[in-house]
């Protein structure tokens, strides 16, 4: 792995917030577990922490806590869609409510974007990745938007490039079946 990609993931260790692309859009990555750190992910979005975060990993075993609550034909269908743009609300009791917010359930992924996957296995656990904006404004979709908007208020933004699809990832409630976005 480069040699920037081991500092970005110090960085996510030492409570740091990085900005790293994903599929179709630019994130901001840092620790679920450091309070601080997500504080300031939600401050630097003017996003209230009531709405819950996004966590990635780079493989749906690090959500074996959240998957082994569901029924074998529901967490068949959640790693069919793995990694990919599916993002699922799981039922979970080990994420801190700085990351579900007023939820039961946490918001996970496994991209199928190879470096924020790569990111999530060198960190190995899942990681904060919401998109790169401030609330109801459009996410940063290159990675000269992110280090014009944001490149002076995080830690660091990744050198990378988004995949092919356009816009965030698809959200699917893991219990009820429905689609959220």
């Amino acid at each position: 792995m480069s040699a920037e990609l081991h500092e970005a993931v110090k960085l996510l260790r030492d409570g740091g917030i990085i900005c790293h692309a994903c599929e179709g859009v630019w994130g901001f990555a840092c620790d679920p577990f450091d309070e601080s750190a997500v504080r300031r992910v939600l401050e630097i979005k003017q996003r209230p922490q009531s709405k819950g975060l996004i966590v990635i990993a780079d493989e749906a075993a690090k959500f074996k806590p959240e998957l082994t609550q569901l029924n074998p034909e529901t967490r068949a269908l959640v790693a069919q869609s793995w990694p990919g743009r599916t993002t699922w609300l799981l039922p979970t009791t080990r994420f801190p409510e700085w990351i579900i917010g007023d939820n039961s359930t946490v918001a996970a992924r496994v991209p199928g974007h190879e470096q924020a996957r790569v990111i999530a296995a060198m960190f190995k656990h899942p990681i904060v990745s919401t998109s790169a904006n401030i609330a109801n404004d459009p996410p940063c979709v290159t990675e000269n938007e992110a280090r014009e908007r944001f490149g002076n208020i995080v830690d660091h933004v990744v050198h990378g490039a988004t995949g092919q699809a356009t816009g965030p990832s698809e959200i699917f409630d893991a219990v009820s079946g429905d689609q959220i976005r």
